[in-house]
């Protein structure tokens, strides 16, 4: 892992990392294949000094910048076949190195290969929030835009309603006026001239108020202060020829509640009929009647022919209007020719109060929630991902420990079984004592030289762990079981002192 390379071994690493950081804006995903080939190259294990940080930084940005996970997951089993491959064919001791090579991929690649992704979805959600929150903001803006139409078309309607109302009735009583009994000539023209003001006015009036109003006004919530009864008994008042029509069937159900929507519509339907009846039917008997049913109200007013001249006035749109604003609460409403007179029925659903009323889709609440939840899902994601790699890492560790922790504690050779080996005893008579394995990483750069053409082995001489301890070198002049023993060596764990030992083995060799 770190052992010395040749210099040009070193300038062509160097040169691999140029060409991968020179690639990795682009092709993010080449320069982490090329990384990885040359840690690969360097050791079978794929972790060196030399090239592992350059394979995490890489992996960061092999996260941060290609757009797909699959090609990265492609790579990564890739890197772990080769480097499974090269641990079969050419590893010392396979196992341990073939957990360095797993440790090496989850923490020095797919864990820096999620942090990258989580930080580029970080950098596109933050993006995408700040989009939302500009066309939210448009939308909010345009909405309240559509609010002060709607109000203004609002306050139109009520006061088309209810000022052409009064002035229908000014002009009624006018009328009476006019052609009462024992009236001077001049007061009879100046309650003509009354008269034909009030029409002027009511049709002025239509006209400003078609300025103001829109097709798609929605239905006033705010109720009159007056009950459907009310307000026929003050036209009657009026002098209007109208009458209000008990129900027939005493078991109906209850009127509908005062002041919601059902009762407002009620209201304004009668208040319209009886304007046009006042205005195109002058003198005509009206009948206003209420019928209440379990699911809602019907409301009919119907008037007879005409018995005076009406005064002439342009179409006006308080019909359209009442159809649009029973059928937006999912009610009927039908106008036309009944008899010699004009019928005016409508169907009101009962409605839940206004306070009640459920709350739109398009709230503060509901749009939060619908803003939040992709964030919501793609941070959970990237978590769910992190604790995925962090619990791997966390099973791997572990594996690793208890391997590391098996291999040194059966690779050990006690001091009296070692005390008790002789030179020039053959292999047979040795192996009875010796331990299953040999040690994995002997401390060949602090032993002595060995014989010429000797075959040496390396013990363990305790069980202590994570610790620099002494091991014991056995040197044979033959491998496998027809050597002889020509050597024994004890090589001093770093920082521990150098133990007497012999200075020449039984064959008069020296043992340094």
């Amino acid at each position: 892992m770190n052992e010395p390379r040749p210099l040009w071994q070193q300038l062509a690493g160097l040169a691999v990392l140029a060409a991968a950081a020179a690639l990795s804006r682009r092709q993010p995903l080449a320069s982490f294949a090329l990384t990885a080939a040359l840690g690969l190259a360097a050791t079978p294990a794929l972790f060196s000094v030399s090239y592992g940080p350059a394979l995490g930084v890489f992996a960061v940005l092999l996260g941060l910048r290609a757009p797909r996970s699959r090609p990265a997951v492609a790579a990564f089993v890739a890197v772990a076949l080769v480097g499974t491959a090269r641990i079969a064919l050419v590893g010392v001791d396979p196992p341990p190195e073939w957990l360095v090579l797993t440790g090496t991929l989850l923490f020095g690649c797919v864990f820096p290969w999620l942090c990258g992704r989580y930080w580029r979805q970080s950098r596109a959600l933050a993006e995408a929030g700040w989009l939302k929150a500009a066309r939210l903001e448009d939308e909010q803006r345009h909405a309240e835009e559509r609010a002060r139409l709607r109000e203004r078309a609002r306050i139109a309607q009520d006061m088309h309603d209810s000022l052409g109302h009064e002035l229908s009735l000014l002009a009624l009583r006018a009328a009476a006026l006019q052609v009462s009994p024992g009236l001077a000539t001049d007061h009879r023209a100046a309650a003509a001239d009354l008269r034909a003001a009030a029409a002027d006015a009511t049709d002025h009036l239509h006209r400003i108020i078609g300025v103001l109003r829109e097709d798609d006004e929605p239905v006033p919530l705010a109720p009159a202060g007056e009950s459907v009864r009310q307000l026929v008994a003050r036209a009657a008042e009026s002098g209007l020829p109208v009458r209000w029509e008990e129900p027939s069937d005493t078991t109906a159900a209850e009127a509908p509640e005062p002041g919601g929507v059902t009762a407002h519509l009620l209201h304004r339907v009668v208040r319209e009929a009886l304007t046009n009846a006042a205005r195109h039917a002058p003198g005509a008997p009206v009948v206003v009647a209420v019928r209440n049913h379990a699911h809602g109200t019907t409301v009919t007013v119907t008037n007879g022919p005409a018995t005076q001249e009406a005064t002439a006035t342009r179409g006006g749109s308080g019909l359209l209007g009442l159809r649009a604003a029973v059928t937006s609460v999912g009610g009927d409403f039908r106008a036309g020719p009944h008899a010699e007179g004009f019928r005016v029925r409508a169907y009101v659903p009962a409605q839940r109060s206004t306070t009640s009323a459920r709350q739109p889709a398009g709230s503060p609440a509901g749009t939060l929630t619908a803003v939040t939840a992709p964030f919501t899902r793609a941070r959970r994601r990237v978590a769910l991902g992190l604790g995925a790699a962090a619990g791997a890492g966390a099973v791997l560790v572990g594996a690793a420990f208890g391997w590391y922790a098996y291999t040194e504690t059966h690779s050990v050779l006690t001091p009296a079984a070692y005390a008790k080996l002789r030179p020039g005893t053959p292999y047979d008579e040795v192996a009875p004592v010796l331990p299953d394995r040999e040690a994995h990483d002997p401390p060949t750069d602090r032993a002595p030289a060995p014989p010429a053409g000797a075959h040496c082995r390396y013990y363990r001489a305790s069980g202590e762990l994570l610790v620099s301890i002494d091991h014991f070198r056995l040197c044979f002049d033959t491998p496998g079981r027809q050597g002889r023993l020509i050597s024994k060596d004890v090589v001093p764990g770093v920082g521990r002192p150098d133990p007497d030992r012999e200075e020449s083995t039984e064959n008069g060799g020296p043992t340094r």
